[in-house]
């Protein structure tokens, strides 16, 4: 799968939209769907809320797919490239209804040949082996297994 990203901004933030992160969680358009549509082109309409709205629901991308930096410092919040922050926090493993499996804590994620491919304080791994970015979860599911045929 080809990662693609895309920027949209208002002026004060600029959103970072990172495909090879989102799993569809759906916080984005649930929370702030005057903002957020995903059957629309460009999908995000930055200004359709206040700064602030859009923040709050960026910040609840549980992916880091969505991000932002505010233009003026361009200072990246959630930016990729930064050094992972470790919280010293214990890894959490949940299993989500229906989507993948939610590791919540610092970790190092290794292949099968000993090589260190994440390091990471919140990853989602596949459950349903669909995924095109294994073993990591890229939202395939909702289009396998929850699609009206």
């Amino acid at each position: 799968m080809r990662s693609v990203i895309k920027k949209y901004t208002n002026g004060e933030i600029t959103v970072f939209w990172k495909s090879v992160f989102c799993i569809h969680s759906g916080e984005c358009f649930t929370n702030l769907p005057k903002v957020f549509k995903p059957s629309e082109s460009p999908w995000i309409d930055m200004l359709a809320a206040s700064t602030e709205d859009i923040m709050r629901v960026v910040d609840l991308c549980p992916t880091d797919a969505l991000s932002y930096k505010h233009n003026k410092d361009l200072e990246d919040k959630h930016d990729s490239s930064s050094p992972i922050s470790i919280t010293n926090k214990p890894v959490e493993i949940k299993i989500s209804k229906n989507g993948p499996i939610v590791i919540d804590g610092d970790v190092n994620i290794y292949d099968s040949n000993g090589n260190l491919i994440k390091q990471t304080n919140k990853t989602f791994l596949c459950r349903c082996g669909a995924t095109n970015t294994s073993p990591f979860c890229d939202g395939t599911h909702i289009k396998t297994h929850f699609t009206d045929k």
